[in-house]
């Protein structure tokens, strides 16, 4: 473990004139439709007004291409898949995409936007898109680069090593307990021998090419474009970044690499689609912003991340004395005629209380299914007849709460998609860091409500308590 400070310290400042004259240079002449695969619906916690898709039939994907915007986002949720079903999902997604660039002359980029804390179903997703992309289009994939700095989540990449930020020190990830996950662990945090690791030696270490922060650091834009130049046999590119502007120099190479003919998919967290998208920082998000007429209902909380971080927020959050928390036992999943019977408790008592004007906490019970070892599929099984449940509650609430927060990756992709039957969403922005809001479409089931999108990993002990005191007023 090691001093955010002193680590930070240790490196030189960045240009940030030289940074923004290389870009306004570089970035207009940079035209590709930006296509971000999102595996759950946390990816977008960087950006604003942006358009979310739900599902990835061709006129969708043909519809996000019409966009004026140059970026759009597919929510897949493929980290609730199994390892078939993203297989199959990627490869449809690969192929569309490629069939709408071709049928409308447009060049395209597939960024696949994982979890900054490493976790998903890595390295088939990109394995498949590469496959498919090469086989659409008779054009090799020269490389893939793997970025998951997110400041906002105090993810950084430092001498090639993945860190995770707890309160002021940097833990390497694969020390923390989002290196355990049950179905994508893995225990390496330097990011060549974590490809080796998950490659199962494909990719061995030595093969990687690193680009550096003395590079960055130094705007050696030609010796990074050199490197990227080189890079060749879907071989991987690892990026070091601690700050926004590192990323921005670095891509601003990637576009000079591109623009050369080099082709690359994206493996990365949020903080690439947001550069690369070319969109603006803006303030976190009012109240005042979000709910626009005050309704006498209450607001509608749904928690179901198992993560240490959500379950210390959770705590946090009963310091509100003016909410009122249902604790939904999960665990009844292996008993139908009884789960049934939670389900139904669990939303009419929530209903009750949100018509009264109560905000309402409905969390799933902390203590983690645990099947035992070998058992991690059956497992994920259950855990979707879980968060089918949780959805259901949400799908068929009766009274329309003022305001919907939904606590963890999947939850909230299940939430938006199954709950609230999202097909089209627009990024309202962020209410705190890294944590996003939807504007939901006309289809939903609560049209235009506001949806905020917590990821389980992300926040102070503090945040969650914070966004609800926000909402509420």
């Amino acid at each position: 473990m090691r001093n955010v400070d002193e680590i930070l310290s240790s490196y030189q400042s960045i240009d940030q004139q030289k940074v923004n004259q290389w870009w306004k240079k570089v970035r207009p002449n940079f035209t590709h439709k930006i296509v971000v695969l999102d595996d759950d619906p946390t990816g977008v916690q960087t950006v604003h007004g942006v358009s979310v898709y739900t599902d990835w039939e061709e006129e969708t994907i043909e519809q996000g291409f019409a966009e004026d915007n140059q970026i759009f986002f597919i929510l897949t949720n493929s980290r609730a898949f199994t390892a078939k079903e993203t297989e199959q999902v990627h490869r449809d997604i690969a192929e569309r995409t490629e069939a709408i660039s071709k049928k409308l002359g447009i060049p395209y980029l597939i960024i696949s936007r994982g979890d900054s804390t490493l976790r998903g179903h890595y390295p088939l997703e990109t394995e498949v898109l590469r496959r498919t992309m090469e086989s659409e289009s008779n054009m090799s994939v020269d490389g893939e680069v793997i970025l998951p700095f997110f400041k906002e989540g105090g993810r950084l990449t430092i001498e090639n090593t993945h860190f995770v930020q707890q309160e002021d020190v940097l833990v390497p990830a694969g020390e923390t307990e989002f290196a355990k996950d049950r179905t994508f662990g893995y225990t390496s945090s330097h990011l060549g021998e974590w490809v080796e690791e998950k490659t199962k030696g494909a990719f061995p270490e030595k093969g990687v090419t690193y680009i550096s922060l003395e590079s960055i650091r130094n705007m050696d834009i030609d010796g990074i474009v050199d490197q990227l130049l080189g890079v060749k046999g879907f071989g991987k590119v690892i990026v070091n970044a601690v700050e926004e502007s590192d990323v921005r120099v670095f891509t601003t190479a990637l576009i000079l690499a591109i623009q050369e003919g080099k082709r690359f998919i994206f493996r990365t967290a949020a903080a690439f689609t947001k550069v690369i998208g070319d969109i603006s920082s803006r303030p976190l998000l009012t109240k005042e912003e979000l709910i626009s007429e005050e309704r006498e209902n209450g607001g509608l909380v749904i928690v179901g991340s198992h993560v240490k971080k959500t379950t210390d927020q959770l705590e946090k959050l009963r310091e509100l004395p003016s909410l009122h928390f249902i604790e939904f036992d999960a665990h009844l999943v292996l008993d139908k005629e009884a789960f049934q019977k939670e389900i139904e408790r669990v939303q009419q008592e929530a209903e009750t209380k949100v018509a009264e004007g109560i905000s309402t906490v409905i969390y799933t019970k902390r203590k983690r299914l645990d099947l035992g070892d070998g058992m991690e599929e059956q497992e994920l099984q259950l855990s979707v007849e879980i968060s089918n449940a949780v959805t259901s509650i949400v799908r068929h609430f009766s009274i329309r709460p003022n305001y919907l927060i939904a606590k963890g990756g999947i939850t909230s992709s299940d939430v938006g998609t199954k709950g609230l039957c999202v097909k089209r969403a627009t990024v309202a922005g962020q209410i705190a860091p890294g944590i996003p809001v939807w504007k939901t479409g006309e289809e939903s089931t609560f049209p235009f409500i506001p949806y905020v999108i917590f990821p389980g990993n992300v926040g102070a002990v503090t945040t969650l308590r914070d966004v609800v005191s926000t909402l509420e007023g």
